[in-house]
């Protein structure tokens, strides 16, 4: 068998199917490659989410202490301010 030189439509022929065989295993690597990312990116969502829902849940049962300061200060100064006025 010869090697059929470059202007053999054979040759034409056999070059393109190289091309084309590599462009398929090129095109499969990064396909895989995609779809490792897309996969990453899906769990960093679901982990993005169940910190949200656990911070929320924090957030909601937190005690409510700034809430409480502010009812005690009413109620001491409504407290000093009904002795002040009983005590005339």
């Amino acid at each position: 068998m010869t090697i059929p030189t470059p202007s053999d439509p054979a040759a034409v022929a056999v070059e393109l199917e190289k091309i084309r065989g590599e462009l398929a295993a090129g095109f499969a690597r990064v396909d895989g490659s995609l779809a490792l990312l897309v996969q990453r990116g899906d769990q960093t969502d679901r982990t993005l989410s169940d910190h949200e829902t656990r911070l929320d849940a924090l957030e909601r049962t937190r005690w409510p202490l700034p809430s409480l300061a502010a009812l005690v200060a009413a109620i001491g100064l409504a407290l000093s301010l009904w002795q002040f006025a009983t005590r005339s």
